[in-house]
């Protein structure tokens, strides 16, 4: 369907990313960095949040015990991207996501701007064909489970209390923020499973330089005021399997049998993002996702 016609954007968005000195905030971070990057990536202010000095940090605050810090820098954005999250540990700290989302959603109903809530493919669990955004979810791991509940806390919020938009962006597999590229291999060497069709797991990926660029477009059409889906799935059209990703960055692995419960694949319905323009059209390919993370800068020292 075709985009609205925009209201005029502030020239430069201003963006406060929250949890910006985690793994998937280090990577955006050098992305923005990057020279020569996309028009979207260059018209974009990011300001990155962290917890302590020495990490890195435009902005100092703590976003589940300083509220009133969070509400003065989100009032200084255009629009607040919530990065942090926990990724494993006890129940208590996997709540954590949701206290995290709740904790962006006052900030940006306070401040009156948009929120960008950074939400996971692993809410879809073991699931067949193209999911989307309107489907069953059904996590199968603690990790989906509570950024579902996460997303779940951020929907039953009454109107009064979710500000101008909640956008939950269910990103799939981001090179280099995962396990499989985001890693030294193991002293035992990397291991793949392997389904009785003869392939490796399959999964929805997008580059970092390629999410970023997404990103900053989707930043674009809110700072704007255009309305886009209170969800939307986030990654590169179809899926490549990881045996792929490996070959194409010219690492070696062991094959396995998969075990019981594994997931041979996750392939994302991306229809809602190639309608706002907020990735290519082409499908994933694995040596160019290789690439993009491949041709990151190094990043900057702390301040």
């Amino acid at each position: 369907m075709p985009i609205p016609a925009p209201i005029p954007a502030p020239t430069v968005p201003r963006l406060l990313v929250v949890g910006g000195t985690g793994r998937l905030g280090r990577l955006l971070r050098r992305a923005w960095m990057a020279p020569g990057g996309a028009g979207a990536l260059r018209a974009l202010h990011p300001v990155w949040q962290a917890r302590a000095e020495g990490q890195g940090g435009d902005i100092l605050f703590d976003p589940l015990t300083a509220p009133a810090a969070f509400a003065r820098a989100a009032a200084a954005a255009d629009v607040v991207l919530n990065l942090a999250g926990v990724v494993s540990g006890t129940a208590d700290q996997l709540a954590d996501n949701r206290r995290l989302a709740l904790a962006a959603a006052a900030a940006a109903a306070v401040a009156g701007v948009p929120l960008l809530q950074a939400s996971s493919a692993a809410v879809y669990g073991a699931q067949a064909g193209r999911l989307s955004e309107d489907g069953p979810t059904q996590p199968a791991a603690p990790y989906g489970q509570a950024k579902l509940a996460a997303e779940e806390a951020l929907e039953a919020l009454a109107p009064a209390d979710r500000g101008p938009a909640i956008v939950q962006l269910r990103i799939g597999n981001v090179a280099g923020a995962d396990a499989l590229l985001g890693r030294p291999a193991p002293a035992e060497g990397r291991v793949l499973d392997i389904f009785p069709d003869g392939r490796a797991p399959r999964r929805s990926y997008i580059g970092p330089q390629a999410l970023a660029e997404a990103l900053a477009r989707l930043v674009r059409l809110l700072a704007g005021g255009i309305a886009v889906p209170g969800r939307i799935n986030l990654a590169l059209p179809g899926a490549v399997g990881m045996d792929a990703l490996l070959r194409a960055a010219g690492a070696t692995w062991a094959r396995r049998p998969a075990p019981a419960g594994a997931i041979p694949e996750v392939t994302l319905d991306v229809a809602r993002a190639l309608a706002l323009d907020l990735i290519p059209e082409t499908p994933a390919q694995a040596a160019a996702i290789v690439a993009d993370l491949a041709t990151l800068p190094p990043m900057q020292a702390p301040r």
